[in-house]
C-alpha cells in the first residue's frame, strides 16, 4: 500500500521505539546476570580486548595470532557456557526480544517490507479512518436484504426495495474490485434509514483491510474542520486538511446536516474537486433529493457531484426502526 510521508514516519517512529525497548530490556537482564555472576563480565570484557591484541599482531605479521586466537576464545567460551549453564540460561537470553524476529524490528527483510511492516500500515490507516470499532458491525458479513421490502416497487425504477439494495451492493462490490484501476465516486441517497451508511462502511471495511487509507467524515465534522482549518488556525485541523486530501478513500456521512455557509460551501467544492483532480475516491451520502442538493449548494458542486459520482439511490422502511422492534 501507499503511504504518505507523515503516515511512513508514525511506523518508522513505532519501529524505532520498539528497538529502544528491545535493547533496553537486553541490557537489564545483562546488567541482573553480571550482578549475580560477575566472572560474565569479566569474560565479555576478555573476549574483546583479546580481539583487539590478536587484530593488532595480525598487522604486525604475526601469523600465528589468528590460531592462538581461536584458541584463547575458545576457552573463554567454554568457561562462559558453563556458567551459564550452572544458571540455567541459554544464549537466546543474550539476543533482544524482538516484536517481530523476522526483520528484527526494522520493518525491512533486505530491501523488501517485512510482512509485519504492512500489518502496521493497515493498523494504522484503520486508526485514522475514524470507524475502526463500528466496523465491526457493520460489514458484509452482517449486511442482509432481510430488512428489505420485496413487494411494493419503486415507481420509477420499477424496482422493489430489495432489489434495489442488491442492486447498490453489487455496484459497491464493483467500486472495490476496480479501486485500484477505475477511478470513481459514490453518491448514496434516499431517505433515513435505508442503510446508505452502513453500506458505506461495508466498502471502507473491504478497503482498509487491503491496505488503503479510508477516512470517514460526518458532513458536520468535515465542515467543521473546513472552519477551523481556515479561521482558528487549528494544528489538528491542518493535519485533517491534509488527510483529507490524500486519503485513498474519504467518506463523507450525512450531507446537508452540518451548518453550512457560503465559505465552508467554498472549501467543500475545493475539497471535491482537488481530490478529483488527484484521482482520489469519495462516497457522500445524504438524506437529499437532487432539488434540495441544488438548492442548498452551489450549481459548481451540483454540477460536479452529477457529472463525476454513480448515483446509487436506496428505498425502504427505516432499517434502525424495524431493528429497534425486534429488539
Amino acid at each position: 500500500m501507499s503511504l504518505s510521508n507523515s503516515q511512513y514516519d508514525e511506523i518508522q517512529r513505532q519501529y524505532d521505539a520498539k528497538q529502544l525497548r528491545s535493547q533496553h530490556v537486553l541490557q537489564e537482564r545483562k546488567s541482573q546476570l553480571y550482578r549475580k555472576y560477575p566472572r560474565l563480565k569479566e569474560l565479555e570484557s576478555l573476549t574483546a580486548s583479546a580481539s583487539v591484541r590478536r587484530a593488532k599482531q595480525l598487522l604486525d605479521g604475526d601469523e600465528t595470532a589468528l590460531a592462538s586466537l581461536k584458541q584463547e576464545l575458545d576457552g573463554y567460551r567454554r568457561e562462559r557456557s558453563g556458567i551459564l549453564k550452572n544458571a540455567g540460561v541459554d544464549e537466546q537470553y543474550f539476543k533482544p526480544p524482538y516484536t517481530c524476529p523476522d526483520c528484527q524490528d526494522t520493518g525491512y527483510i533486505g530491501a523488501k517490507r517485512c510482512h509485519c511492516f504492512e500489518q502496521a500500515a493497515i493498523d494504522l490507516v484503520y486508526t485514522q479512518s475514524n470507524i475502526r470499532h463500528i466496523l465491526q458491525e457493520e460489514n458484509f458479513s452482517r449486511y442482509s436484504f432481510e430488512y428489505y421490502s420485496d413487494t411494493r416497487r419503486n415507481e420509477a425504477t420499477g424496482l422493489t426495495p430489495r432489489e434495489t439494495a442488491r442492486k447498490a451492493v453489487a455496484e459497491a462490490r464493483l467500486f472495490i474490485r476496480q479501486f485500484d484501476t477505475e477511478f470513481s465516486n459514490l453518491f448514496l441517497y434516499g431517505d433515513t434509514g435505508t442503510g446508505k451508511t452502513f453500506l458505506s462502511n461495508c466498502i471502507a471495511r473491504e478497503l482498509l483491510d487491503t491496505g488503503h487509507s479510508v477516512i470517514y467524515f460526518t458532513a458536520f465534522g468535515l465542515f467543521d474542520i473546513l472552519e477551523k482549518n481556515k479561521f482558528q488556525k487549528d494544528s489538528r485541523a491542518a493535519a485533517s486538511m491534509q488527510h483529507i486530501f490524500d486519503c485513498d478513500l474519504l467518506i463523507i456521512d450525512d450531507l446537508g446536516t452540518e451548518m453550512a455557509n457560503t465559505f465552508t460551501i467554498s472549501q467543500f467544492f475545493l475539497c471535491l474537486n482537488e481530490r478529483i483532480l488527484r484521482k482520489k475516491s469519495t462516497i457522500i451520502s445524504t438524506n437529499l433529493g437532487f432539488d434540495q442538493l441544488h438548492g442548498i449548494y452551489s450549481e459548481r458542486i451540483f454540477s460536479r457531484i452529477v457529472s463525476s459520482y454513480t448515483m446509487i439511490k436506496l428505498f425502504g422502511d427505516d432499517i434502525r426502526l424495524q431493528k429497534r422492534k425486534l429488539n
